[in-house]
Order: structure tokens, then C-alpha cells, then sequence
């Protein structure tokens, strides 16, 4: 029987991270340790920066590609006199 438990466990272990990856697991870890890079200052990928752009970052993150993405400028036309 210990034998059994121990097969089985070993082969959820082994088949688990396939689940995983097609469920989607796959990017959502991704943008995960985006955010985490992110909230640490660390450098960006273009993948992280893909991944923020979609989704947002952690609220706070003190890195400048968040804080454009949370403030984004907006440039108007300079308004004409007339006269």
C-alpha cells in the first residue's frame, strides 16, 4: 500500500506542472514575477514589459515604466488666439 501512495504522489508530481501550463498557469506566473521584478526595480524584459502592459502593475511599484503606465501623459494642441 506504501508503495501505491508513494507511486501516486510521485506521479502527480510529474504530471502537475503539465496541468498547469494548459490551464494557463503558464502566463499567470509569468506576469507574476513581472510584477515582482518590477516591484524590486530589477530590469525588465520586452516579455515583462508585455505582460504589464496588458495586465498593470503591483500598486506602488516605484519603477518608471510603471508609473507612466498608471500617469500617462496627455498632449494637448496649443489653443489659437483669434483675433
Amino acid at each position: 500500500m506504501h508503495r501505491l501512495i508513494v507511486a501516486a504522489v510521485g506521479l502527480l508530481m510529474v504530471a502537475a506542472p503539465g496541468w498547469a501550463l494548459a490551464l494557463g498557469g503558464g502566463e499567470a506566473g509569468d506576469l507574476q514575477a513581472a510584477r515582482l521584478n518590477a516591484l524590486a526595480g530589477g530590469p525588465l524584459s520586452e516579455r515583462d514589459k508585455e505582460l504589464l502592459e496588458r495586465w498593470g502593475c503591483e500598486s506602488g511599484t516605484p519603477i518608471a515604466f510603471c508609473q507612466r503606465l498608471a500617469h500617462p501623459r496627455h498632449y494637448y494642441r496649443a489653443r489659437r488666439h483669434s483675433q
